[in-house]
C-alpha cells in the first residue's frame, strides 16, 4: 500500500482549473520530486494535501484512509506535514520555542526533548541560535528553522515547498543534504522544487507537472536525463 495516493484530483479557483485530473503516489521510505516551473500548480498541489485548498474531485489517501474532506490539523495528527515556501515561523518567539510550537499534536508531544535533540543535530546552527529571535536569523537559518518545526510534529511524510527559493547556492547545497539525511533517519519526503537538477539527485522517483497536469513521471533517474526535462528545466 502507498503512504500517499492522489487520485484523479481537479482543483479550481472560480473559474479557473488550477489542477486537473491529477494522479500520483508516495510509496513509503522515499523521497519522491514534483517539480515543474512557476505557475504550473505545484503549490496548489502541495496546498491541497495540506487540506489548505479544497478539491472539487477525485480522492487522497494517506495509509489507506481517505483524507479529502478532512481538516488541515488533522492530517498533521496523521503525520502529513507541509513545510510552506514562505516559512511561516513565529517571528517574534525565539528559535527554541518555534520548535516547541511544532510538537503540539497527540503524535509530537511525548517526543518533544527527542526531536529537539533530532533537529539540532541535522542543523547544529540552530543549537547555537536557540535563544535567538527567528526574525533575527538570515534566510537559510529561517529555512532551517522551518524545516525543524515541521519535523517536531514527527511526520511520517514531511512536504517542502520550494526550500531553495532565495537562497545562496552554498546553503542550498546544506539544505538539500539535511533532507537526504531526514529521509535517512525514516522520514518520507515530497519535495516541491524549482531546482530541478538538485531535486532529483536526492530523489527515488519524480514527477512533471505542467499547466496543472502530470506529463511526465518515473525513476528520478530517468528524469536526470531525460531529453524533454534537460531541455525544459535545465537549459540543456
Amino acid at each position: 500500500m502507498s503512504l500517499l495516493e492522489i487520485k484523479s484530483v481537479s482543483v479550481k479557483y472560480g473559474d479557473l482549473v488550477a489542477l486537473r485530473d491529477v494522479s500520483l503516489s508516495i510509496e513509503q521510505g522515499g523521497i519522491v520530486s514534483l517539480v515543474g516551473s512557476n505557475g504550473s500548480g505545484k503549490t496548489t498541489l502541495i496546498n491541497t494535501l495540506s487540506g489548505l485548498v479544497g478539491c472539487y474531485q477525485g480522492s487522497i489517501l494517506f495509509n489507506g484512509q481517505a483524507i479529502q474532506d478532512m481538516p488541515a490539523h488533522k492530517r498533521v495528527d496523521l503525520g502529513l506535514v507541509q513545510i510552506p515556501e514562505n516559512r511561516r515561523l513565529f517571528p517574534y518567539m525565539t528559535v527554541l520555542e518555534n520548535l516547541e510550537m511544532g510538537s503540539m499534536t497527540r503524535r509530537s508531544r511525548d517526543k518533544r526533548q527527542e526531536n529537539i535533540q533530532k533537529v539540532m543535530h541535522l542543523f547544529p546552527i540552530l543549537s547555537k541560535r536557540s535563544k535567538q529571535i527567528a526574525n533575527t536569523l538570515s534566510g537559510g537559518e529561517q529555512r532551517m528553522l522551518a524545516i525543524g518545526r515541521g519535523l517536531m510534529s514527527d511526520p511520517e511524510l514531511l512536504m517542502l515547498d520550494e526550500p531553495s527559493i532565495g537562497l545562496a547556492p552554498i546553503v542550498v547545497q546544506e539544505i538539500f543534504k539535511a533532507i537526504a539525511l531526514i529521509n535517512e533517519l525514516g522520514t518520507t519526503v515530497l519535495l516541491v522544487e524549482q531546482d530541478v537538477n538538485a531535486s532529483l539527485k536526492i530523489s527515488s522517483y519524480g514527477y512533471v507537472l505542467e499547466n496543472g497536469e502530470i506529463t511526465l513521471s518515473g525513476p528520478a533517474d530517468d528524469l536526470l536525463h531525460s531529453d524533454k526535462v534537460r531541455e525544459a528545466y535545465m537549459g540543456l
